[in-house]
């Protein structure tokens, strides 16, 4: 007989500061990388880029995942020679492009045949929660509330990408030594990209949350704060599911 096949050992929990710090150097991030563009300092953009880098792998790298140890030592090393280059502040144009980019296509995808549009399924989520029914109007609400953030980080996207290769000195047409033909400081750009931009994402999100009460009034949450509380609620598998 053959001896029973022992079962695999459970994937190492995250350590508890794991998720603090991952939003610690999220907001780091930004101040930081406008800082590095508004003073042209290498220096910064590179502390910048480490920042981005740790809140990426900080997850991976508390369970003790090799693979994220070696990425994150790679990325690291691969920083140091920029601490004094002028290149380095083109390590700042990258991320606000990919990151609007990457939720935007997100947003989108769920939008096609066959598949559940992303806010119906948190909206359909939040209503099982609550034991409380989803109106068909309130389904199609929930798709056009979609395609609309999909449109606006689209837009944002596009808008991210103009000041990435405008911005002077900084910016890559500047930095390849092309003139540009929309010109803005770095200060302004990076402002814009860095700040100001999810400035306009918690003004959209807050906005639509105030006219979603006037227009569907009952709701399972009783305020902001509870809202959030209630998609927290909806636990780390919902989420994981969703990403997918």
């Amino acid at each position: 007989m053959s001896k029973p096949t022992r079962p695999a050992d459970p994937p190492a929990a995250a350590a508890p500061w794991a998720l603090a710090l991952g939003v610690l150097l999220a907001l780091a991030y930004s101040p930081l990388a406008h800082w590095a563009n508004a003073a042209h300092r290498s220096d910064l953009a590179v502390l910048a880029g480490a920042a981005l880098v740790l809140m990426l792998l900080v997850e991976p790298m508390a369970r003790l995942r090799p693979w994220a140890w070696a990425l994150a030592l790679l990325a690291l090393a691969a920083l140091l020679p920029l601490w004094r280059s002028p290149h380095a502040l083109l390590l700042l144009a990258a991320p606000p492009v990919l990151f609007t980019a990457w939720v935007a296509w997100f947003f989108g995808r769920s939008l096609q045949r066959g598949r559940t549009p992303l806010i119906s399924r948190i909206v359909e989520a939040l209503y099982r929660q609550a034991g409380l029914p989803l109106t068909p109007e309130q389904l199609r609400y929930t798709r056009r509330l979609t395609l609309a953030w999909a449109l606006l980080l689209a837009a944002m996207t596009l808008l991210n990408l103009l000041l990435a290769l405008c911005a002077v000195p900084s910016g890559v047409l500047a930095q390849l030594g092309r003139a540009s033909p929309l010109p803005i400081g770095d200060a302004h750009a990076s402002l814009i990209a860095n700040l100001l931009g999810y400035g306009v994402i918690g003004g959209f999100f807050v906005g639509e949350y105030f006219l979603r009460g006037r227009w569907f009034p009952q709701r399972p949450y009783r305020n902001l704060p509870d809202f959030l509380h209630q998609l927290a609620r909806l636990g780390p598998g919902f989420w994981r599911d969703l990403l997918r």
